[in-house]
């Protein structure tokens, strides 16, 4: 029984040290919005990654870059709307 405890405390304390974690009411789209911005955000901290990109898309380094962040303000468009039936 204190196992159990002690593993749902730990868990709650990585969830509210970590926003990306999520927790028990964290909805699909907030969940996928910080994925998308991690991984967003990872693609202009890596050089190599973003240099890629720009080639790929046959565009300079700071346009795939602007590109990125714009991305990052909304990656999965406008939240969902929310009927009072969906809350539990």
């Amino acid at each position: 029984m204190t196992d159990r405890y002690n593993i749902h405390s730990q868990l709650e304390h990585l969830q509210s040290k970590y926003i990306g974690t999520g927790h028990s009411d964290t909805l699909k789209w907030e969940w996928l919005t910080n994925i998308h911005r991690d991984s967003l955000s990872s693609y202009i901290g890596h050089y190599d990654q973003l240099s890629y990109f720009a080639i790929a898309e046959n565009e300079c380094k700071a346009r795939v870059r602007f590109n990125l962040i714009e991305k990052i303000i909304q990656p999965c468009g406008p939240p969902e709307k929310i009927s009072e039936n969906d809350i539990p």
